[in-house]
């Protein structure tokens, strides 16, 4: 048996494009570069588009993917496809051609709305057949003639709304399938504890093919807020953001943290921020105090959270400087069990695996029943809520107190800037170039980044060019996030008992020659 919404109080749960219903007409909802939405504006935009969309894609349940920059359209088509009966699936812009052809016909999306500059780069091979393109600049227009557009969606919350794609630490990205009411509830858990208000102004630099990044819209939305969603160059182009638009709530992943930290915050501007939260990854004890000494009046919110279930845990800002390295507790409508290797209730201080168990739990990945199955397993006896909870995979320790803390990961995934990195598909995109015989993508620990990505190969028989041309054909292929630092080249690889590349050994040496580097 899985969670349903029906386990709630009647009226507790709605359709996702609901989330706007709550605002002001005339107060600011979206700040965009070329224009200012007000709610009764955002509503209109919003109907219009939903209209559209179900003429254009009449089948309910159809696959609907953006692969743009932050704009008008990737703010307003996650609920404009939600009220159409549609299933949004949001590209990260900064994927390139394979990645995203790979999404595209994983999901089977019949509609890919994109810049022309993306559109450009795809080509007729990276399309399905049967998925035809629009420039977004065009979908927005044909979207005027549909006044007054769709009535709010009277939905199912427990019907699908949208997949979000995330790489896991094996093969390519896997869709994870979120209902309305996952994302309902995770507007209202954020719009909760983060204690937002009509007057809160967000600054959504986070990208909106995350989790966290999408959320602000709707968590903001919620509590009757603006957002004012920025692409940036630059860390200082946040800092003039956050006073040219009285912005009160920052997100960011720590390295951009890091970043921000080291900007000369005039005092006036650092005063507007009343609340920053952290995504991606954990803050460091002199990350924490740097944040707190810049912005002595805002308090400062870490969360854990993982795409299968959104967020998990957040510790109170008032404990922050008490328990710095605390992933804290249970965020509202989530209940986090830790789980020893008996499969019961970890002890205080025991290791265990942390389980989300509740309403946040999404629906599994989409057509992947088998990796469905390994991560989304029935709730321990000890589940107050039961039906299927998330296995994370994380290890974690709760204190006497009921904080707890992370210990590491049980996968190989690789961690850099707040993205999940999956080491084999960087393998191989590697493997694919031809130039290389075997190839290990090792995650290696990062300062600024929190890890970077180290490729070990060995040259492929017959490839003398092999270590200039790798470098050049991998960024043709891969994201930047995704390329590596550094290229390790091996005249064999170290091969374990079962036969296998032996991963461990491998990254050993890498440490080891690093640390003698830096020791030279």
């Amino acid at each position: 048996m899985s969670f349903t919404s029906s386990s709630l109080a009647p009226g507790s749960v709605r359709p996702l494009d609901h989330v706007i219903l709550f605002g002001a007409d005339e107060a600011e909802a979206l700040v965009l570069r070329e224009k200012v939405l007000d709610y009764k504006a955002l509503r209109s935009r919003v109907a219009c588009l939903a209209a559209w969309l179900k003429g254009q894609v009449p089948q309910n349940g159809a696959r609907v993917a953006s692969w743009a920059a932050k704009g008008e359209l990737t703010c307003l088509l996650p609920l404009a496809a939600a009220r159409a009966g549609l299933v949004h699936v949001p590209i990260n812009p900064l994927l390139k051609h394979a990645q995203v052809a790979h999404i595209l016909a994983d999901s089977g999306a019949v509609l890919l709305i994109a810049t022309p500059a993306r559109l450009a780069s795809l080509g007729a091979v990276d399309l399905p057949a049967d998925c035809r393109v629009l420039d977004e600049g065009e979908a927005l227009a044909r979207a005027e003639d549909f006044a007054p557009g769709c009535p709010p969606s009277d939905a199912d919350p427990d019907e699908l709304a949208a997949i979000l794609y995330t790489s896991g630490s094996t093969g390519r990205p896997k869709g994870v399938m979120l209902s309305h009411a996952n994302m309902w509830l995770g507007a209202d858990s954020v719009a909760q504890y983060l204690e937002l208000a009509a007057d809160d102004r967000t600054l959504a630099v986070l990208p909106f093919a995350f989790d966290y990044g999408q959320n602000q819209l709707f968590s903001t939305w919620l509590a009757g807020g603006c957002v004012v969603p920025l692409e940036y160059l630059m860390p200082r182009d946040l800092m003039k953001a956050v006073e040219r638009h009285a912005i009160t709530t920052l997100a960011a992943v720590p390295p951009l943290w890091v970043q921000i930290s080291e900007l000369d915050w005039p005092a006036q501007t650092a005063a507007r921020l009343r609340r920053l939260t952290n995504s991606g990854g954990a803050l460091t004890v002199d990350l924490v105090r740097r944040l707190r000494t810049l912005f002595p009046q805002a308090r400062l919110f870490a969360m854990y959270g993982l795409t299968e279930a959104f967020r998990s845990t957040y510790l109170d800002p008032a404990l922050i400087d008490e328990r710095p390295t605390s992933m804290g507790q249970a965020v509202p409508h989530a209940e986090i069990l830790v789980i020893n290797e008996a499969g019961n209730v970890a002890a205080d201080d025991e290791e265990g695996e942390l389980v989300h168990c509740g309403p946040l739990v999404g629906q599994g990945y989409w057509h992947d029943p088998q990796r469905t199955a390994e991560r989304y397993r029935p709730a321990p006896a000890a589940s107050r809520y039961g039906g299927t909870a998330v296995w994370s995979g994380d290890r974690v320790r709760r204190d006497p107190h009921g904080f707890l803390y992370f210990i590491g990961r049980r996968d190989a995934m690789i961690k850099s800037a707040g993205n999940r990195i999956s080491p084999q598909e960087v393998e191989e995109a590697a493997l694919a170039t031809g130039l290389v015989a075997e190839a290990v993508a090792l995650g290696v620990p990062d300062a600024r980044l929190g890890q970077v990505v180290h490729l070990v190969v060995r040259e492929a028989p017959g490839a003398p060019e092999a270590p200039t041309q790798l470098p050049r054909k991998l960024m043709q292929e891969l994201p930047n996030f995704m390329q590596p630092k550094v290229i390790h080249w091996r005249d064999a690889m170290p091969i374990g008992p079962n036969g296998k590349i032996d991963r461990t050994a491998l990254a050993a040496q890498i440490v080891s020659e690093l640390a003698g580097q830096a020791s030279a």
